[in-house]
């Protein structure tokens, strides 16, 4: 009960401070829903589909493909900076605060910014007809690690390579622009040669893009997407660890100074 209660704790805190400042908030809602509504008129006119189909494919790949990895794994680095900049981390040893309350407190808070993308983008979607055609229990378990996935990269971007709030937009664009486009979350990756698909069955982006889909516009089960989804397993996992060794690290080394 003592985590949980300074994970809530946390997770409130980071929330107000997103809600006072707004624009964060703002720019998450206005990039994905014209990111969705750009791309999937741009579908329906080159590809011939009903505006309604068109819409079904672009809202999971613009979800867990670009509003995800903008909300959850840049904002958990600007998160991280920030904090260290301010020296909260500094006051976080003072007081009775845990480290993985702290470290559970802030994927908690982007797992409900990125619920609430969720909603976002497919309220939007289903304005122009579009529907969720697979099981919501499977497809709300590939968002949670697509989630965990984000955070715990985040953490061991924001750790290791960001230094100050400046680094961060650096930071994100220059890993994440590339293998965000990679990863069908601009364009299909059916429209990709053979080569850049074999080179994309290494992006994690790529295969959380193509398990969500798969879900969402056609309703696959997990067996027809087994290698998609397991590959997120592991790669959610191995991230979390990974975040949470990266934190660690992270305060051994701001309490020596």
């Amino acid at each position: 009960m003592k985590y949980w209660r300074e994970t809530i704790a946390v997770t409130q805190r980071i929330l107000i401070e997103l809600l006072r400042r707004r624009r964060s908030l703002i720019f998450w809602s206005i990039f994905p829903i014209s990111v969705l509504i750009l791309g999937g008129f741009i579908l329906a006119e080159r590809a011939k589909l009903p505006i309604n189909s068109a819409f079904e494919y672009t809202a999971p790949s613009t979800l867990v493909g670009a509003a995800l990895f903008f909300s959850c794994l840049g904002g958990s680095v600007a998160t991280v900076v920030a904090e260290r900049e301010q020296q909260t981390l500094k006051r976080l040893f003072l007081s009775p605060l845990s480290g993985i309350s702290y470290f559970l407190g802030i994927f908690l808070a982007h797992s409900c910014i990125g619920l609430g993308q969720t909603l976002l983008v497919y309220t939007v979607a289903a304005f122009w007809g579009a529907t969720f055609k697979g099981s919501i229990f499977l497809g709300l378990m590939i968002i949670f690690m697509s989630i965990a996935a984000y955070v715990g990269l985040g953490f061991i971007l924001g750790t290791q390579l960001a230094r100050r709030i400046e680094d961060v937009n650096a930071l994100v664009a220059a890993f994440g622009v590339p293998l965000l486009i990679l990863g069908g979350a601009f364009l299909p990756s059916s429209l990709f040669p053979k080569n850049l698909i074999n080179i994309a069955k290494y992006n994690p982006i790529y295969h959380m893009n193509e398990a969500f889909v798969g879900v969402s516009t056609q309703g696959k089960v997990i067996g027809e997407i087994a290698p998609h989804f397991w590959f997120l397993v592991v790669f959610s996992i191995v991230m979390m660890i990974g975040g949470w060794l990266s934190y660690r690290r992270m305060l051994i080394v701001e309490r020596r100074l």
